[in-house]
């Protein structure tokens, strides 16, 4: 096979690979999750800034704590 046949056919696999994929899953179906995912992302970076701050607060009463009782 020549080199131009085999970029084709190579071409040709991607696209069907593609179509396949979003016969499968759906275009929107994918968008769907990745916007799901993304929130998840960040609802799990605000849990995650909330407890250390938490930890935070927790260390400066408990100097506070024993600076005022020396």
């Amino acid at each position: 096979m020549s080199s131009v046949l085999l970029i084709r056919h190579s071409m040709i696999a991607q696209c069907d690979v593609e179509k396949f994929g979003r016969k499968l899953f759906g275009e929107n179906d994918v968008e769907d999750v990745l916007q799901r995912l993304d929130r998840l992302t960040q609802d799990e970076a605000r849990t995650t800034a909330a407890q250390t701050l938490k930890v935070v607060y927790g260390l400066v009463e408990n100097m506070k704590t024993i600076m005022d009782s020396e």
